[in-house]
């Protein structure tokens, strides 16, 4: 049985992969102690998924195409949904290929290939044939990016789906992530508070205490 099974009562959300990959400590602020903060970047985001939320299915140059398609796996304990899938028609059969909307621009990091990658393992799973790429598409650019699923891809993808297992498994949120970048970004900066959380706790609790006595 593979390690990377576990109770099917707690499955992992595919976007958390994503965030999970851009800092473990805000995948575990949204998904365990459930804290949210709306900045520009996620109510821009919430606007481009809006479209594809409606669902639905048509035919566009051959391929087969549905939106807010359900994906799972049970052996990675995997579950979401993928904005569009796309069946494209070949002599063996309909081959998946999945496609992720995004706000902004191609990133520097892997966040957004890492989430598309595990659609792809889902479908592969489900439909038991091989996903090779498929595409994610920057609002900012209006232009698809195609993402092979190559063996580091895929290793990558599943060492995050690892380290996410073991954060929901022990229910224990992550220090903050090292790229101080990152945190200026992200909507969670207050409820996070990682400037305090790199100090010495012992040194943080006298200056608290400190202020409350008022200290000088």
């Amino acid at each position: 049985m593979s390690t990377l099974l576990h109770a099917e009562e707690n499955p992992i959300p595919l976007s958390a992969l994503q965030h999970a990959v851009y800092c473990l400590r805000q995948a575990a602020l949204i998904h365990i102690e459930r804290l949210w903060a709306e900045n520009r970047f996620t109510a821009e985001g919430d606007v481009l998924h809006a479209v594809a939320d409606k669902g639905g299915s048509r035919k566009t140059r051959g391929a087969r195409r549905v939106l807010s398609l359900p994906l799972a796996s049970r052996r990675l304990n995997l579950t979401g949904v993928a904005d569009l899938v796309e069946f494209h028609p070949t002599p063996q059969g309909e081959v998946p290929y999945p496609v992720e909307y995004k706000r902004g621009k191609p990133k520097l990091h892997r966040a957004d290939e890492v989430q598309l990658c595990a659609q792809a393992l889902c479908l592969e799973e489900m439909t038991g044939t091989n996903v090779p790429e498929g595409a994610l598409f920057y609002a900012q650019t209006k232009r698809r990016v195609v993402v092979p699923f190559d063996d580091n891809l895929r290793a990558l993808t599943e060492q995050v789906v690892t380290e996410l297992s073991l954060v929901f498994d022990t229910r224990q949120t992550p220090a903050p992530t090292l790229h101080k970048s990152r945190c200026r970004a992200c909507s969670l900066m207050e409820l996070c508070r990682p400037e305090t959380f790199a100090r010495p706790v012992r040194k943080w609790r006298d200056r608290m205490l400190d202020l409350v006595l008022g200290v000088e």
